[in-house]
């Protein structure tokens, strides 16, 4: 006997205007009977949903997180300079308390020095060809016609300059990586518009692709890869300092020589481990700011490889440096301009034009600090003891 298929009851659509708070009243209406589920908190939201197309689909409400603060964060960089409060947006008890211990550690220690290396944003498409010369020979037309192609790009967009078409070979396929700067958006549908149009003129202008593919997953986006801990994805920072063994002793109880020890130890372990990155936890304070500033926080995927490097001194100074290749934000466009995520940026002097690289390199001296903070609460034996006492939800 033939069971029968269940009818689907999909989520309710204003068709006029989806983005209004009778609208989301629906909704709820609409789970709460057919799920059973409460939805008061849910429901309790400050800004008008008429700011929210383009952000997010069948709207019912907000998922309010804690948002903590920790500072004040001295940076020396080329683009953020002088004191930070930096708004974290966690449910991770002692999280705020890491970052803000780092932070009055390297305060002390004169600031974090911070410097962005290279910014760029890429989509990868992928070349057939009927063999690999003919794949080979594309490749030297795409070279020869770069100037076109990058008209043809950069049309379709006001931000965004196509700097490069990097050219990797396998089998009959050319895969490519067109790298661009984008200005202050994050990118990824930037450049996606853009070489979509030169895709579309080099098939007109070549005729013989077999077929392409917009994107080959080269670009590895929203995963981590070697290729762009090396050819950087997003904003390539690094954020360094030297600590005195005295502020060491005083603020972290332990001293430069054994946290020297225990980085080598754990670089040791996370290079048999395969890990992307030999530091402790780069993923909890780059999501943390991302969810507080309206970063997309799936990019915490790439932007959370970090490199570690430490030097002890023969005077026994520490110096440390962290290098995140791979820093995918943004201070336009996307969800920045929601109105809570608007007023963290603000609160970081980074919302608008002209500030993604000032955040960028806020971020690693965030980041630098809680690397420093949490080893020293491992190799001191107070990370366990931290977490039982403030960490916990009782």
């Amino acid at each position: 006997m033939a069971t029968a298929t269940p009818e689907r009851v999909p989520v309710p659509r204003d068709r006029e205007n989806d983005y209004t708070r009778e609208a989301a009243d629906v909704r709820r209406s609409f789970l709460e009977e057919r799920t059973g589920a409460k939805l008061d908190h849910v429901s309790q939201y400050s800004f008008d949903p008429g700011v929210a197309p383009g952000n997010i689909e069948h709207f019912i409400g907000v998922a309010q997180i804690p948002v903590g603060v920790a500072g004040p964060l001295l940076v020396n960089g080329e683009h953020a300079q002088g004191e930070f409060y930096v708004p974290l947006a966690t449910a991770e008890g002692t999280l705020v308390a890491s970052y803000n211990r780092g932070m009055k550690l390297l305060y002390d220690a004169g600031g974090v020095t911070t410097t962005v290396m290279d910014d760029k944003m890429q989509r990868a498409p992928a070349f057939l060809f009927p063999s690999a010369r003919e794949a080979r020979a594309f490749g030297e037309w795409l070279k020869d016609n770069f100037e076109e192609i990058k008209q043809v790009a950069e049309s379709t967009t006001r931000s965004g300059r196509l700097q490069e078409i990097e050219q990797y070979s396998a089998s009959r396929i050319l895969f490519t990586r067109f790298n661009y700067t984008t200005g202050d958006a994050a990118g990824q549908n930037l450049t996606g518009k853009a070489t979509q149009a030169a895709c579309i003129w080099i098939n007109q202008n070549y005729p013989d692709i077999e077929h392409y593919f917009l994107e080959s997953n080269f670009a590895t986006d929203k995963k981590s890869s070697q290729v762009n801990m090396l050819r950087t994805r997003g904003k390539r920072v690094i954020a360094e300092a030297l600590i005195s063994n005295d502020l060491l002793e005083r603020h972290m109880h332990t001293t430069s020589e054994m946290i020297f020890k225990a980085r080598q130890v754990s670089t040791l372990g996370g290079f048999m481990s395969g890990v992307n990155n030999n530091g402790a936890h780069s993923a909890n304070g780059i999501t943390a700011v991302f969810i507080a500033t309206g970063q997309d926080a799936a990019n915490v995927a790439e932007s959370s490889a970090a490199l570690g490097y430490a030097e002890l001194r023969e005077n026994g100074d520490y110096y440390y440096s962290v290098t995140i290749p791979s820093l995918i934000v943004a201070t336009y466009g996307g969800g920045t301009g929601l109105p809570t995520q608007r007023e963290c940026l603000e609160l970081l002097g980074c919302y608008g034009s002209g500030k993604v690289r000032k955040l960028a390199e806020i971020v690693a001296a965030t980041v630098l600090c809680g690397e420093l903070s949490l080893g020293s609460a491992i190799v001191a034996e107070e990370w366990v003891a931290a977490h039982d006492l403030f960490g916990r939800n009782r």
